[in-house]
């Protein structure tokens, strides 16, 4: 008869336990998986999202007239697995702590994300590109303070490569080169001739 007193004497002096929820902050927990959310200034549109999507919910499509590509993600279709934002190379698709999905039946194809991202000209060539974000130029140039990552964000793959290229011409002309090997068997057919 103790133990159900003791009992009894907590839950009247805790109040009650019930979640709050709908009328209150309910507990998440942390890892918790709710809805996918693109970042667009961080969206390569390389496509590996789209293959990781395991329910089909996600879909990039160039534009007709080649100015840039479309990212659509499909909220109602997504499995909540998060392998887009696991396989995603510039971190630009986070899922979000928002779980609430509930919706009416005729809303379910509105429930989608989608963004437009143009192509920029290349700052050098003028050809059209997908401008990487500040934050990954500034990662892969972290230990080159020649680089001007503002600009190299702007500029095409190759004109990135020629830059690089120029910017360590003295590195490569400094690394000792090696004869060519001459083929065995050219010595021996000039000997006979």
């Amino acid at each position: 008869m103790s133990s159900f007193l003791k009992i009894l004497l907590k839950n009247v002096l805790g109040g009650p336990s019930t979640d709050p929820f709908p009328f209150g902050p309910t507990f998440e927990p942390k890892r918790l998986r709710g809805r996918v959310v693109v970042d667009p200034d961080k969206c390569m549109g390389c496509g590996m999202c789209r293959n990781s999507c395991v329910a089909g919910a996600i879909d990039i499509t160039k534009d007709a007239e080649s100015k840039g590509w479309t990212i659509t993600v499909w909220q109602d279709s997504c499995c909540l697995c998060a392998s887009c934002r696991t396989y995603c190379p510039m971190k630009a698709i986070e899922i979000v702590p928002d779980w609430h999905s509930a919706h009416f039946e005729e809303d379910k194809y509105s429930r989608i994300e989608q963004h437009t991202i143009e192509y920029q000209p290349c700052a050098v060539c003028g050809k059209p590109v997908r401008v990487l974000s500040l934050a990954k130029a500034q990662e892969l140039y972290r230990n080159d303070p020649d680089v001007d990552p503002e600009l190299v964000r702007h500029m095409c793959r190759s004109c990135r490569q020629i830059k690089d290229a120029e910017a360590h011409v003295e590195i490569l002309e400094a690394i000792p080169r090696k004869a060519p090997k001459q083929d065995a068997a050219a010595p021996e057919a000039e000997a006979k001739a």
